[in-house]
């Protein structure tokens, strides 16, 4: 799964691989989420999706080594589609993760996955995209939320 964010590509990209499960790498660029997910898909991978909070930190993780100055907007997976509605009582708000198939999915999401910056509109008639928003926190590492 990759993420991308909308900065100057770096001179390499950013890697991590849990010990069992799919590996994490971080691309930057300034790109649409349509061309975010083309470019994961030309590299043999989809847009990040996580399922809990062990995956949350490894992503966390893992775009904090960008080295990318705060605040960032990282691509992920998390699409809420046109028949979809806002679900405010919903971790993820009625967004669901791209490209996971029914059995993948997460039959319940913890609440920590939950963290938005600011809540996603009140819509059940356009189809919306979140990312991963990183901002600079003066305590114990990155401050983060979904941003729609």
């Amino acid at each position: 799964a990759c993420a991308l964010g909308q900065t100057p590509p770096p001179p390499r990209a950013v890697v991590r691989c849990p010990p069992a499960g799919p590996c994490f790498s971080a691309h930057l660029a300034n790109v649409s989420y349509a061309e975010a997910r083309g470019a994961c898909d030309q590299r043999r991978g989809s847009l990040a999706w996580v399922n809990g909070e062990p995956e949350l930190r490894l992503l966390l993780g893992l775009l904090a080594k960008t080295a990318v100055p705060a605040p960032a907007l990282f691509w992920v997976g998390l699409k809420r589609n046109v028949s979809a509605c806002t679900h405010e009582e919903q971790p993820l708000r009625g967004f669901s993760w791209e490209g996971v198939e029914d059995e993948m999915a997460p039959q319940e999401l913890p609440a920590a996955l939950g963290q938005w910056l600011q809540e996603p509109l009140r819509s059940c008639l356009t189809a919306r995209c979140a990312g991963l928003h990183l901002a600079a926190d003066p305590g114990d590492g990155p401050s983060w939320g979904w941003k729609e």
